[in-house]
């Protein structure tokens, strides 16, 4: 069953489309560990490759003649070979309540959105790791628009450092969560090198008790990513049973719950963290009492907490959102077994910035 869904992520695009200078590497794309062996391969020493992505992550340099640390010659000489290129940030909406959603246009013309989620004395930074999305959820705008591409790990963290250094709120994002457009796992390398350069203190320096990733439960992707970085993980689940789990997500007929929450229970989450799942109510479909109770049964002896997610409507969609009593009814009969469970307030509804709102457009 790994093999199987490797063999589908391995035919998914993943190569950076034809970009303005193809014959140039493109630096964001590359672990320090990379970036060393190609300055190395320019004859240089290791140690430049650390200037050169503190320049990038740590400055927002779009450009090697800002790198005032190099040579005037090296920098030149990087000019031929190499280029620092981010997604261009087209539009930006505000919404009601703060939230700010940012569409990038990328180089080959394909556009994805962030999100930048207000908090108390902070903001979270919401990325896309995908064009689009394969996966098919029934509640999710963004599975309703199809998969184009894999975005580059260079596409991935130039949304952040776009959002860092191009917006008056960049400098106080304390959190990131790829939880935008696309399944983060079924784009597995690149999300792996984007995470690695945003934990990387000659990147941009997150700690990894900052970055979480969320998934919709490719389950053999879940013990390869607890084996490579140590994140934090998001489950979203949405259903007790695999009947109605199989109908919202397709992924559950090919890892149905049994096979996900083995993989969730192996999961290591160091200290005393907890893994997420996120529950999105729907009116009529999985917000009834009873549907609490078979969630705790569910997730018993599972160390987690549960972020519970009233369903954002979007044009289209056959789904509702539940009342307040509802919401808060389910809430607390978790509560009652012992579990944490939280009512994630969705920002930026007004323009369709919510959970499960992204389109790209």
């Amino acid at each position: 069953m790994a093999r199987d869904v490797l063999k589908v992520i391995s035919s998914l695009p993943t190569v950076r489309p034809q970009p303005t200078t193809p014959d140039r590497i493109h630096l964001k794309d590359l672990s320090l560990e990379e970036i060393e062996a190609f300055i190395t391969g320019l004859g240089k020493e290791r140690y430049r490759a650390r200037q050169i992505m503190k320049w990038i992550y740590q400055h927002g340099a779009t450009s090697f003649a800002a790198m005032t640390t190099l040579a005037k010659d090296f920098r030149g000489r990087l000019e031929e070979v190499a280029v620092i290129e981010d997604p261009r940030m087209e539009r930006v909406q505000t919404a009601k309540d703060g939230t700010k959603k940012v569409l990038f246009r990328l180089a080959d013309g394909a556009a994805v959105e962030s999100v930048l989620i207000p908090g108390k004395n902070h903001w979270t930074a919401c990325l896309s790791t995908q064009v689009g999305c394969a996966m098919g959820c029934r509640f999710c705008l963004t599975g309703a628009m199809g998969f184009t591409r894999n975005l580059t790990p260079g596409e991935i963290t130039g949304q952040m450092t776009r959002l860092r250094f191009a917006t008056p709120e960049g400098e106080r994002v304390r959190n990131i969560v790829l939880m935008g457009m696309g399944e983060p796992l079924a784009n597995y390398d690149h999300t792996v090198k984007a995470v690695g350069n945003l934990l990387s203190d000659y990147g941009m320096g997150f700690s990894n008790r900052k970055i979480t990733i969320s998934t919709c439960g490719l389950a053999p992707m879940i013990l390869r990513l607890g084996r490579d970085v140590s994140v934090n993980l998001a489950v979203s689940l949405n259903a007790p049973d695999d009947e109605r789990r199989s109908y919202l997500m397709p992924v559950n007929r090919r890892y149905p719950l049994e096979t996900l929450l083995k993989a969730c229970r192996e999961y290591p989450m160091p200290g005393r963290r907890m893994l997420t799942f996120e529950y999105i109510l729907i009116r009529g479909f999985n917000d009834a009492p009873g549907d609490a109770v078979l969630l705790a049964d569910l997730l018993k002896g599972i160390r987690c907490k549960l972020n519970l997610i009233a369903f954002n409507e979007f044009p289209g969609s056959p789904f509702r959102s539940p009342e307040e009593t509802t919401v808060r009814s389910f809430q607390q009969i978790l509560l009652d077994r012992g579990y944490t469970a939280i009512l994630r307030a969705s920002h930026g509804r007004d323009i369709l910035a919510a959970c499960g709102q992204l389109a790209g457009r």
